[in-house]
């Protein structure tokens, strides 16, 4: 073989271990509980908020902290950490993607993504009456 060969499949090598180090790294949407079990790992969980448990905001003493408690599809529950403002409307949102980590019994998260679909609902059935009202 010649030595630009072997060369080229070493940098081959070197590349495909490099994409399968960033695979690794690439975090899926996780339940409570694995969520729980991956301790002090990034992940993305999808839940809706514990309406029985107070947010506790409080903008006047400390606009970056806000604590409230959250529960996935498969009942799983966790109190969550959230280091920013609080996001407008998070309380009438149907979802939530959160990002970030699990530290204990709590969820540290960095970034809250709402899932809102109930605003679009409404549209539509006003969209619906105004097109009744233009048949008659």
């Amino acid at each position: 073989m010649k030595k630009s060969h072997i060369v080229l499949l070493v940098l081959i090598a070197a590349a495909i271990v490099i994409l399968v180090s960033y695979t690794g790294d690439l975090s899926s949407y996780e339940t409570v509980n694995s969520a729980k079990q991956k301790e002090g790992k990034f992940v993305n969980l999808i839940v809706k908020m514990d309406k029985a448990v107070p947010v506790e905001y409080d903008p006047i003493k400390n606009p970056n902290y806000l604590k409230f408690a959250v529960q996935d599809s498969l009942g799983g529950k966790i109190a969550v950490v959230y280091h920013n403002t609080m996001p407008t409307d998070m309380e009438k949102s149907e979802r939530l993607v959160l990002k970030g980590k699990v530290q204990g019994d709590v969820f540290e998260c960095s970034a809250i993504v709402l899932k809102c679909p109930s605003k679009y609902k409404d549209n539509a059935n006003a969209t619906q009456g105004a097109q009744t009202a233009m048949a008659n």
